[in-house]
């Protein structure tokens, strides 16, 4: 009886550790897009001939003005992967809602960059599943 019950505090700790570890892992993809999205803001804000884009695209702003989204977006975007450390609720809410908006900008930020757009999107789909994984309890009868 008690072999069984140590094992399953190892296989507790064992899951806890590895849920942790995707909500780390959330964190700090969520702090580099964060980042990221804060330099293509800055890139955007200053020179706006820097990006070319592509003509008769669907979705066409003004990119002065979507470089200041992507700034004020990616600052709180890596605010709340810092927040994610703590390993709150709110904090894994707030990072799944926040990851999907830097999806829906990347995916209108495509005409201006499309590889690294790409490459964002996919990096906050698997923020977004790391999330949502997060840290369950398991129920052994």
């Amino acid at each position: 009886m008690a072999g069984s019950a140590s094992e399953t505090g190892r296989d507790t700790a064992r899951g806890s550790a590895a849920q942790s570890g995707w909500t780390v892992f959330a964190a700090v993809m969520m702090i580099f897009g964060g980042a990221m999205a804060i330099l293509e803001g800055i890139a955007a804000i200053a020179k706006d001939d820097l990006f070319v884009s592509t003509r008769n695209y669907v979705f066409q702003f003004n990119l002065a003005g979507w470089g200041w989204v992507h700034l004020i977006l990616g600052i709180v975007v890596v605010l709340a992967g810092f927040a994610l450390f703590s390993g709150a609720l709110w904090a894994r809410a707030v990072g799944v809602v926040l990851a999907g908006l830097l999806v829906v900008a990347h995916f209108l930020w495509l005409p201006y960059y499309p590889f690294w757009s790409l490459v964002l999107i996919a990096i906050n789909i698997f923020v977004i599943w790391a999330l949502c994984v997060g840290p369950q309890k398991s129920v052994r009868a």
